[in-house]
């Protein structure tokens, strides 16, 4: 079965609902396929902080409602080192503050809401999902439905939204492809516990032991991280050794002890960074983390996809009003522009807070960065305006 469509979307994450969102609103047909159901789609766990910038383009999506409503503002956050506390005032420092208490998946019910009553067609549990044509004028999407029925769209573009095990970054030839990667000698155990957090900002730790980190999720649920090996598994990590552990990096002079209670949910995040070059070709374009991967650390995926769908969308919007295809031709130019900086920032963040054991010289090296960074304004003001998020290169139309 054929159809038509103005832009294909691959992928029903952040990054492929809010760009059916922006182009719904100025106009544009568009249709969403995703591999998984739509239960597993609003239900994984992802981060919860939003930069500024994305605040910004989620209000201008008309999606801003609930975020303000239930949606957190912290105006800094807590760096422990050394049995010490240093409260960052963000605010004070740039003017601007972060969300927190907004995880990613209320993010995509309020998107899923909204392609609700657009009306607009999206396609769960799809399959056997094929890219071709994308060097033609009318590239096709060829799949199977929920039922296994065989079918086929064709679009003007292609946008893979699809994740980093999706289909469509593997559909750009791979002499014309380059791909950059790290992979880091730890990884995250990230639990969710029924516990009262004991801060509402933030809280990040560097111990011998191991980074660890502390976040509220509600006033009455903690998400909390720890750093562990990466072949590391859940299964050697009982509740009682993970609060153990927790309670062991997290002190510090003054503080106060974590609440502890039932861990409801456990998971291993490896850290690694990746990056793909070019981000389009022909008329295929990648966004979110078919594009590029960040570590973690400064919770740069979700908006990081978003800067990606601020600049896709007005290319695809200005052609859509204009015939021109000038932004959309320097699209992936204008979007790695941000990536490179965000890995850069996320990088850089990674390797001063976690611990690498045996290595002497550098343990003395990393203590004196995070000396230095607390005891400069200057460097604490560069090190906020990175983490609060650098501004969106995509016009916003509506």
């Amino acid at each position: 079965m054929r159809s038509t469509t103005q832009v294909a979307i691959v992928g029903a994450g952040p990054a492929g609902l809010l760009l059916g969102r922006l182009l719904r609103l100025s106009g544009i047909d568009t249709v969403i396929l995703e591999a998984r159901d739509r239960h597993y789609i609003e239900h994984r766990l992802r981060a919860g902080l939003l930069e500024q910038p994305t605040v910004d383009l989620l209000d201008a999506a008309g999606l801003g409602e609930r975020l303000h409503r239930e949606g957190k503002f912290h105006d800094g956050f807590e760096l422990r080192f050394g049995g010490r506390r240093t409260r960052v005032d963000m605010r004070e420092l740039t003017g601007r503050a972060i969300t927190i208490l907004y995880p990613q998946t209320e993010v995509v019910k309020d998107l899923l809401a909204a392609r609700d009553r657009s009306g607009d067609p999206i396609h769960f549990e799809v399959s056997e999902v094929v890219v071709d044509g994308i060097e033609g004028d009318r590239p096709v999407l060829r799949y199977r439905d929920a039922a296994g029925t065989a079918q086929e769209i064709a679009a003007d573009f292609i946008a893979g939204c699809d994740g980093s095990h999706g289909v469509c970054r593997p559909a750009i030839p791979r002499h014309l492809a380059k791909t950059f990667a790290r992979d880091y000698p730890f990884a995250w155990l990230g639990i969710l516990a029924d516990a009262p957090p004991i801060s509402r900002e933030l809280i990040y730790a560097h111990h011998a032991h191991g980074f660890s980190m502390h976040s509220m999720r509600s006033d009455t649920v903690s998400r909390l991280y720890l750093q562990i090996a990466p072949d590391d598994v859940v299964e050697n990590w009982s509740d009682d050794r993970i609060w153990a552990e927790l309670q062991l990096r997290m002190a510090s002079e003054g503080s106060a002890r974590l609440n502890e209670g039932p861990i409801l949910h456990k998971s291993i995040t490896p850290m690694r960074s990746f990056v793909t070059e070019p981000l389009q070709h022909g008329r295929l374009f990648l966004a979110g983390d078919a594009a590029h991967i960040v570590p973690p650390t400064a919770a740069k995926g979700l908006n990081l996809a978003v800067a990606d769908i601020s600049v896709l969308s007005d290319g695809l919007i200005t052609f859509y009003k204009t015939g021109s295809r000038a932004v959309l031709d320097g699209y992936s130019d204008l979007a790695l522009q941000r990536i490179w900086r965000a890995q850069e920032f996320s990088r850089w963040m990674t390797e001063l807070l976690h611990h690498v054991p045996g290595q002497g010289f550098d343990e003395r090296l990393q203590r004196a960065r995070l000396e230095s960074l607390v005891a400069s304004r200057a460097a604490l003001t560069t090190f906020c305006e990175n983490y609060t998020g650098l501004p969106f290169a995509g016009r916003i139309h509506h």
